[in-house]
């Protein structure tokens, strides 16, 4: 009997605890529908885009993307972590529209701190469902909205728009406003309501958000994106989830680089320099290669600028003017022509707002570079190359050599066994390996002719034919 109480009373406890134990599992589960539902799911994941640079076409593909992945996969939302002075090439009203239109909350967040967001990229701020700032940084002026088109919009649809957008998402209107035109710091932009909060770092950002109800396209969203660890005095509160961070891929990282203005200038005179020395050694070799490469970079970049085709004229006829004084072999006319025009063409090349222009220490070290390069390291090159003695060069002429490559009427002959830049009369082209005689050496290249049957000057058959 004793013993059948004792197995009715485990079986009992072991009821109870069965019943205990579901009991616990549907209460969690039902917990963790409850928390999805309000927070659009809790384990979804927080996305971080990074936007650096100009918001250009591969940034403007990255917000585009980012947020339609996040979209599938029902992240909890979607940070735009901006660093950005401006828009080119890109339209930034499908890019608003994206940010509207998404389910996931988007949130934009001006980091890290130092960092300021104008133009376009300071409307996409304004677009966020939160917007923020981080200690030490700005946000606006917002005019111009593209810096390839500063005269559209206005500065007053400017305005009008950002009220727009800051009243969807629950912020001051008025206090939006006023980043039209002007460049407020994160404690001021939280002041007048022009942005939600002023969060130091990104950490502090995800977690502050906690709790936070966001209106979307989808309906309102609770954010569920922080918990709390520790105990006591240890106690604080870190992301619950994973957080991904998406960035350029390497392609497009390199396209976002050569839009850079600074860049394509610094390449496009680069590569024309470095074609022009290939030019003046007569071969095709790594110099070469390199300024095609750099001419190619150049020209994708500016694809997506709006550059001035004078100034870009003004740039080759600078290279072309130290060209033609490097072969004189002295500094000249062409010289100060080619300074001129380099300056000219450097302080004019691109239009649109002024924010695209390069820095000036940009400006100096490719404009002294160049000319340092074409009048100092340029002729002192060829010489080393082509074994080029600097005095006693008249000493040369009656000497016989050989041509290394055709001189027709220009090439390359080898004098006592060193390379010279040749030239001969278009009446008596020189094929290589035949012989050659130096009738005279002008600068840096030898004036040559056939060992036999060489060109009388068309002067002096006239002169004969008057006698």
């Amino acid at each position: 009997m004793a013993r059948r109480c004792r197995r009715s009373t485990v079986r009992r406890f072991g009821a109870l605890a069965c019943l205990g134990v579901a009991a616990l599992l549907t209460a969690g589960a039902a917990a963790r529908d409850a928390h999805a539902g309000e927070g659009g799911g809790a384990l979804g994941g927080i996305d971080v885009v990074q936007v650096e640079g100009l918001l250009d076409p591969p940034n403007a593909s990255l917000v585009r993307s980012s947020i339609r992945d996040a979209n599938e996969r029902e992240s909890t939302m979607v940070v735009l972590q901006i660093d950005s002075g401006g828009a080119v090439d890109v339209d930034v009203a499908e890019l608003v529209r994206v940010v509207r239109e998404s389910k996931v909350p988007i949130v934009a967040w001006v980091g890290p701190s130092g960092s300021d967001v104008k133009g376009a990229t300071a409307l996409l701020v304004e677009a966020a469902h939160v917007a923020s700032v981080s200690s030490g940084s700005g946000i606006g002026p917002v005019a111009p909205l593209r810096l390839d088109d500063p005269g559209h919009p206005t500065s007053a649809q400017v305005a009008d728009d950002l009220a727009a957008l800051a009243a969807a998402n629950g912020r001051r209107p008025d206090g939006a406003r006023e980043l039209a035109d002007d460049r407020l710091s994160g404690d001021d932009a939280r002041q007048v309501g022009a942005v939600n909060t002023v969060e130091p770092t990104l950490g502090e950002l995800i977690v502050s958000l906690d709790g936070r109800v966001v209106s979307t396209a989808a309906g309102p969203r609770v954010l569920r994106t922080a918990t709390v660890v520790g105990e006591g005095l240890d106690r604080r509160r870190q992301p619950n989830q994973d957080i991904r961070f998406d960035r350029l891929p390497l392609d497009a990282q390199v396209l976002h680089t050569l839009i850079s203005p600074s860049i394509a200038y610094l390449l496009f005179v680069a590569g024309l320099a470095l074609i022009v020395f290939e030019f003046y050694t007569a071969a095709i070799g790594l110099a070469g290669l390199t300024g095609a490469v750099c001419l190619v970079g150049a020209c994708i970049g500016l694809s997506h600028l709006p550059f001035t085709w004078w100034a870009l004229g003004l740039l080759m006829l600078a290279i072309l003017g130290y060209a033609i004084d490097v072969q004189a072999g002295r500094i000249g006319a062409w010289t100060l022509i080619g300074t001129a025009a380099l300056v000219t063409g450097s302080l004019a090349l691109y239009g649109g707002s002024s924010r695209l222009n390069p820095p000036w220490w940009v400006l100096v070290i490719v404009i002294v570079g160049t000319a340092l390069f074409m009048l100092g390291a340029m002729p002192t090159v060829i010489r080393s190359r082509f074994s080029t003695p600097t005095v006693g060069r008249e000493g040369m002429v009656g000497e016989m050599g050989e041509a290394e490559i055709d001189v027709a009427p220009d090439g390359v002959v080898v004098i006592r066994g060193s390379r010279w830049q040749a030239r001969t009369n278009r009446a008596t082209p020189v094929n290589a390996g035949d012989p050659v005689r130096v009738v005279a050496v002008d600068g840096l290249v030898l004036e040559v002719e056939p060992e036999e049957g060489g060109a009388r000057d068309h002067r002096e058959g006239r002169a004969r034919k008057r006698r």
